[in-house]
């Protein structure tokens, strides 16, 4: 019970830290960068605090992405593998305007996003009051 408040307390934080930083994308990516470098710092002492070798971590390594189904996508990405699958261009092969086409796509569908989560929380808000 209280671990479902705390998890929905973080969950709400996020949100409204998410919504204001995305408004400043540089400042975003700065805190970003550094929460994933002092996190990636933390894994590495841990493991050599637990005296991991290098061949010992890259086996416990791969075998933990191999495990999760984390092991291809995180070294080439899941829109790699949907572009090979589906036969799309390299970004770099493609022209402008299919470009700007797949740019005016993707921020129709944001805002169709935005949409419904505001739906959403107007829906959640209802419900909470009753």
């Amino acid at each position: 019970m209280i671990i479902k408040k705390i998890v929905k307390l973080f969950d709400k934080l996020e949100d409204k830290i998410r919504g204001k930083l995305s408004h400043y994308p540089i400042l975003y990516a700065i805190i970003g960068g550094i929460g994933v470098v002092l996190f990636w710092r933390g894994v590495w002492h841990t493991a050599d605090d637990m005296n991991l070798g290098s061949i010992m971590s890259l086996v416990l390594g791969t075998v933990i992405l191999l495990l999760i189904g984390v092991f291809v996508s995180a070294f080439i990405g899941n829109r790699l593998i949907i572009s090979g699958l589906v036969g799309e261009k390299k970004l770099e092969e493609k022209e402008e305007a299919e470009i700007e086409s797949e740019e005016t796509q993707i921020k129709n569908i944001q805002n169709s996003l935005n949409r419904v989560e505001k739906k959403l929380e107007t829906l959640e808000e209802e419900i909470e009051k009753k």
